[in-house]
């Protein structure tokens, strides 16, 4: 598990005005739920939380969040970003017990791909078809991220959810069932793309065509 820190002050104004004021001055509000206790709401500084989502392994990690002198362990549970600009509207953080099993989306690494003979030999394009998988597990076994290696895939070939290989004590949500086991990621053939050029001189042929044909039409008319 990575070690993030989250900075935080513990806020006693609710209600839409002083959210509202909040984000003008550059904050987040968050709240803290879970774990038996009653429900906690915190601010936190905009642009440092605003860096810690840009790295992927924060989303999916064991959080140490400090609020007014206490610590407490927590995920991330909800991230509401406003509509059109990069600005953190609110955050939600669930609390953690190390003997409760944790419900989360990991993120999937490829490995592999420029190896697979299905792209090196055959000329295959990678199709990443599922990029995240919903595990169950206590907090001390959670992956920061699950990988499928593709490195064997020839053209039309896949890695399907039950290939996937799983941490030890890490489960699926749901066990993939044989009428419902997923692609995960695929090597497809490409598109064929007609050159551009090519598109224009055929259609400058049957344009030309028509042409030949009305002069042959008007020509006959005339004897």
């Amino acid at each position: 598990m990575s070690d993030f820190i989250v900075n935080a002050q513990v806020r006693e104004e609710t209600g839409t005005r002083a959210m509202r004021r909040m984000r003008i001055a550059k904050k987040v509000p968050a709240v803290v739920y879970g774990a038996g206790k009653d429900n906690q709401s915190i601010v936190l500084e905009h642009d440092p939380f605003m860096h810690q989502l840009e790295i992927e392994a924060f989303q999916n990690s064991i959080l140490t969040l400090k609020a007014s002198g206490n610590s407490q362990q927590v995920i991330l549970r909800e991230v509401q970003m406003h509509p059109f600009k990069p600005i953190v509207m609110h955050a939600d953080f669930q609390r953690i017990s190390a003997t409760e099993k944790l419900h989360m989306s990991i993120p999937v690494h490829f490995t592999g791909e420029d190896d697979a003979p299905g792209v090196l030999l055959e000329g295959g394009i990678v199709s990443h078809l599922i990029t995240e998988i919903d595990i169950v597990c206590l907090p001390a076994d959670l992956p920061e991220y699950l990988e499928v290696d593709v490195s064997k895939l020839a053209l039309g070939e896949s890695v399907h959810l039950s290939e996937v290989t799983l941490p030890k004590d890490v489960e699926f949500v749901t066990p993939p069932e044989e009428d419902a086991d997923h692609a995960v990621v695929s090597i497809l053939q490409p598109r064929l793309e007609i050159d551009e050029d090519e598109a224009e001189d055929e259609e400058g042929i049957e344009a030309g065509g028509e042409e030949t044909t009305d002069s042959e039409e008007e020509s006959g008319d005339d004897s």
